[in-house]
């Protein structure tokens, strides 16, 4: 076996405690949601639930917290999905298509990124309230869909297609439908697979504008619900942290799904310089 230099000996050593580190708050959150109200405030911690129990979250459940869940993946995964497929049009289009204004268009995705989104709240909640989309789940999602980053993103892979594919196509007389999907997205699958990744979190984790758009308790996210909790149960860390360990599911499967894209992405992107 070929032995280890001392720099990669060091490098890994620091991976793993970095590792370690990262990994520790998902699983206090996860053992934490196993134990009862007196190992949780015992003053002496327990690492590892010594007796555990499913109370947690037979109580979260009693909850609307499946519901609560449901509103969150059905958000995260269209605002993915939509994201991904207007994204990866807009970027194409700006990369390979020659236009009046292009240079224009583009500078303005550049600006809209720099932008808060707090800026825009007010014609946002008019927008909404004018299509009657208010306490609508589809109040958080269309103004994901719109992304300046994904255009962004898209435009940098977009940019890499060889122009001589394009031309192929089009003598072999394909559409420009036909084109996009046969052609352009095989191409530029690993930024398909990293936007997805980035546009699900970024979504989920859009507390702000989910506070402001949604207001009953059937159309809640899961990350409301969880702060919904602590405001009415603040002393009952059991059910928040069994809430949390369910809000942490889906985050870590479709990073699971996505992973081999994300990696590409990242890789070609940083090979592009």
């Amino acid at each position: 076996m070929r032995k280890l230099s001392p720099y990669k000996t060091i490098s890994v050593i620091i991976i793993a405690i970095l590792a370690v580190l990262f990994i520790f708050p998902l699983y206090w959150i996860l053992t934490g949601s196993l134990k009862d109200a007196a190992a949780i405030n015992s003053a002496t911690p327990q690492w590892f639930p010594l007796a555990p129990t499913l109370d947690n979250y037979h109580r979260l459940f009693e909850n609307p917290a499946l519901r609560w869940l449901f509103n969150s993946v059905f958000m995260a995964v269209m605002a993915m999905i939509l994201t991904c497929i207007t994204a990866s049009m807009a970027g194409y289009v700006l990369a390979k298509k020659r236009f009046i204004g292009k240079n224009v268009l583009f500078s303005i995705f550049i600006c809209a990124m720099a932008l808060p989104k707090q800026v825009i709240l007010i014609p946002l909640l008019k927008e909404m309230a004018f299509l009657n989309l208010h306490d609508n789940l589809w109040s958080v999602i269309l103004p994901t869909v719109g992304w300046p980053f994904g255009v962004f993103l898209m435009k940098q892979f977009s940019e890499g297609i060889p122009g001589e594919l394009l031309e192929a196509g089009r003598i072999d007389g394909a559409g420009e439908l036909r084109t996009f999907t046969d052609v352009v997205i095989p191409i530029i699958k690993p930024g398909v697979g990293a936007l997805a990744i980035f546009t699900f979190i970024n979504s989920w984790n859009d507390y702000f504008l989910q506070l402001i758009m949604l207001n009953s308790r059937t159309k809640l996210t899961i990350s409301l619900g969880i702060a919904k909790l602590q405001s009415e149960m603040s002393t009952d860390f059991g059910l928040i942290m069994a809430g949390a360990a369910l809000a942490a599911v889906p985050i870590i499967t479709i990073f699971l799904l996505f992973q081999k894209y994300f990696t590409k992405g990242i890789t070609m992107g940083a090979v592009k310089g």
